[in-house]
């Protein structure tokens, strides 16, 4: 699969969502699923997938620390599409983190949580799948800006297709009103990129869009969508 991925890749660049999720579908028909957090770029992908196919799986992995518009927002989601969204816990309940690794701990090691939180829940769910489909965009950190809209994830070992990869944040904008669709609204209170109550707050007037995730650190990315692994998870399968 890795070689028919590269044979592709070129190709790819010049399809559209819809395309690139028809060739999706079409090639790994159950054993491919939306993961999405429910920011505006996810919604987009989960409207355009709707349109293709009715039994569509969405899955997110729930760290437990979301916030309540979120979490309002995917009941929205699955009402309206008719779906039921996987969702993915981490192997720890946040009591038994504070326990093991103390209170806190997106504080004081934000790598280590997200990797316990977000990373090996999603190594864990995509020993089901064969391909996953995502919502970044190349603008939105440098760790994004290589991105493929098919490509093999050498960390995970799956094909990972990025549909909206070359879409700009006013495309993803256009596409929510023009279409009327549900959106988190957090996003209307400056909060252009949504994570964990803990890691996340309000943008200011002037700051970069993902200025409000992990504040008063350098970090841009929970870990999904980086190459090489942060931590190993104790009792966790590599």
């Amino acid at each position: 699969m890795k070689e028919q991925v590269e044979a592709l890749q070129a190709a790819a660049e010049s399809w559209s969502p819809v395309r690139i999720l028809q060739w999706a579908f079409e090639a790994f028909g159950n054993q491919v699923a939306v993961s999405s957090a429910f920011g505006a770029e996810g919604i987009v992908l989960i409207d355009v997938a709707s349109r293709l196919r009715k039994d569509f799986r969405v899955f997110t992995v729930d760290t437990e620390f979301l916030f309540p518009e979120t979490y309002s927002l995917m009941d929205r989601i699955e009402q309206r599409y008719g779906i039921v969204i996987e969702r993915v816990y981490p192997l720890l309940s946040p009591e038994e983190q504070q326990r093991e690794y103390g209170s806190a701990l997106w504080g004081r090691d934000p790598d280590r949580c997200c990797q316990l939180r977000k990373v090996e829940p999603l190594q864990r769910k995509l020993r089901e799948l064969q391909a996953w489909i995502t919502s970044i965009r190349r603008d939105q950190t440098s760790a994004r800006a290589s991105a493929h809209k098919i490509e093999w994830d050498a960390r995970f070992h799956r094909v990972k297709i990025n549909p909206i990869a070359d879409w700009t944040s006013k495309q993803v904008w256009n596409y929510i009103r023009q279409h009327n669709l549900d959106y988190n609204e957090l996003h209307d209170r400056s909060y252009p990129s949504i994570g964990c109550t803990h890691c996340t707050r309000a943008v200011r007037p002037g700051e970069d869009p993902r200025a409000g995730r992990w504040p008063g650190t350098a970090k841009t990315e929970c870990g999904l969508h980086l190459i090489a692994p942060v931590f190993p998870t104790p009792g966790a399968d590599a």
